[in-house]
């Protein structure tokens, strides 16, 4: 928590605890002011916690552990489609969204021990371009596993896709409060993601200043020094692509229960490039860092497009 005390200097080395909770109001009250603007601008909150949820992920990967990771995508991707698959008509199953989540997430990291696996003794840009095609294979998969037997619908995707259900709660639904006053859906969403995203914040920090964070570091800086002290560096690495990608799992189960469809369009090598640049704006390996720089490279295009509108007009 002191790390994202030092985020605001001004008020953070002389007040940790001012900062933190000027943090905690500006989180839930931006989609009060963002409503000011349209509901559109609610719907972009939404979409920027689900890229802090995949750029913490990434950020396990690639500034903890210092491997570049230019596939991430494709967990991304896996997690998604294990939602449209068990929670649409597309197979006629709809399975509760509490047990689908945890599969989404397993699936996920089986595939980054999968990915982990056959690297294992590369680094640098031979890991780079390795996992890039990783990521690739995914989404051509994906995109052509519809003949001769249907399995992702292909080019058209996977729509009508449940939404989250907590306990029968329809967050798709607005929730009515007395006769005259309603919470619009992207609200709710906006605040279950926002839990989702401080619960993963103190797990990736608890997660940094635990052994295996120290570890991670400690490979990241010299791997043949840290093999020399005893650490198992096979073993760290496929942790580190495992923990990634089950991030990237449960950000694909949010994301297809959010946006109702899922299509390979959405998990493009652009997509995967975009998390890694939201890495390292904020600084790899550096947790609130990485955290402002998911918000800024989420809601910056959306921002210069209304800019622009707004000259023109």
């Amino acid at each position: 928590m002191n790390e994202l005390a030092a985020a605001v200097p001004w008020l953070g080395k002389r007040n940790p605890l001012a900062a933190r909770w000027l943090i905690i109001i500006l989180a839930i009250t931006a989609p009060l002011v963002a409503w000011q603007f349209g509901k559109s601008w609610v719907r972009i909150l939404d979409f920027a916690l689900l890229y802090m949820l995949l750029a913490m992920g990434l950020n396990l990967v690639v500034g903890f552990a210092g491997l570049l990771d230019l596939g991430y995508i494709a967990f991304y991707a896996v997690g998604a489609y294990t939602f449209a698959f068990l929670a649409s008509p597309h197979f006629d199953v709809h399975l509760p969204f509490w047990t689908i989540l945890p599969l989404g997430a397993g699936f996920a990291a089986m595939a980054g021990i999968m990915l982990g696996f056959p690297v294992l003794r590369l680094r640098g840009d031979y890991l780079a371009i390795v996992t890039l095609g990783f990521g690739e294979i995914v989404r051509i998969f994906m995109l052509n596993l519809n003949y001769p037997v249907n399995i992702t619908n292909g080019p058209q995707g996977i729509n009508m896709i449940d939404p989250i259900n907590l306990f029968g709660w329809d967050l798709s639904r607005n929730l009515q409060i007395g006769e005259n006053f309603s919470i619009n859906s992207l609200f709710l969403y906006y605040y279950f993601f926002l839990l989702a995203v401080a619960g993963s914040i103190v797990f990736v920090h608890r997660l940094q200043i635990s052994r295996v964070g120290r570890a991670w570091a400690a490979m990241r800086d010299d791997e043949l020094a840290a093999k020399a002290i005893g650490i198992n560096t096979r073993n760290m690495k496929l942790l580190a692509f495992s923990l990634g990608a089950t991030f990237g799992g449960l950000s694909g189960c949010l994301f297809g229960a959010f946006q109702g469809f899922v299509s390979p369009e959405s998990f493009s090598l652009m997509e995967s490039i975009m998390i890694v640049a939201m890495v390292v704006l904020g600084g790899m390996g550096h947790l609130p860092g990485v955290i402002l720089g998911a918000l800024l490279l989420a809601a910056l295009p959306e921002v210069l497009r209304y800019v622009a509108s707004a000259i023109d007009l």
